[in-house]
């Protein structure tokens, strides 16, 4: 398991991200706008009303160090929510069981489900009012 920060901002992703990266002696080493995602896979109520558009960062990766750091524009990012902590996790399973642990007594924003990158993603607020986000990667050559 991978405890990574994930950072929101309004807007401006891809210029923190690149001043990140410079600061940090790391690299951009992946970036992905709303308008290059498949139609449907962040519409509707799940996002908080929030409809990007396709300039925005969807995901933004840097690595530096052997760190990671993650960010998108959007949901609004401000205050408690303003940065999201992603469990990274290596089974549907162990996804299920730590987003259902953290989901107790909190609130779910994106129910676990399969998406185009993740076998299982979601996103919850805890019972203490802070964000997560659980994550369950497909292999990178697209296979399940």
């Amino acid at each position: 398991m991978k405890l990574i920060p994930f950072l929101g901002f309004n807007g401006n992703t891809h210029e923190a991200m690149a001043f990140y990266a410079r600061a940090l002696g790391g690299k951009v080493v992946s970036e992905m706008k709303y308008g290059d995602m498949p139609p449907g896979d962040m519409d509707g109520d799940g996002c908080g009303g929030f409809s990007p558009t396709p300039d925005q960062v969807a995901h933004c990766q840097v690595e530096a160090g052997g760190a990671i750091l993650m960010a998108a524009d959007g949901p609004p990012a401000e205050g408690p929510c303003a940065t999201t902590i992603n469990v990274d996790v290596d089974s549907i399973e162990e996804a299920e069981r730590v987003f259902a642990a953290l989901a107790e007594g909190g609130q779910v924003q994106m129910p676990l489900a399969e998406t185009f990158w993740a076998r299982r993603w979601g996103m919850l607020v805890d019972r203490y009012g802070k964000p997560w986000m659980v994550n369950c990667m497909k292999p990178m050559d697209g296979g399940q």
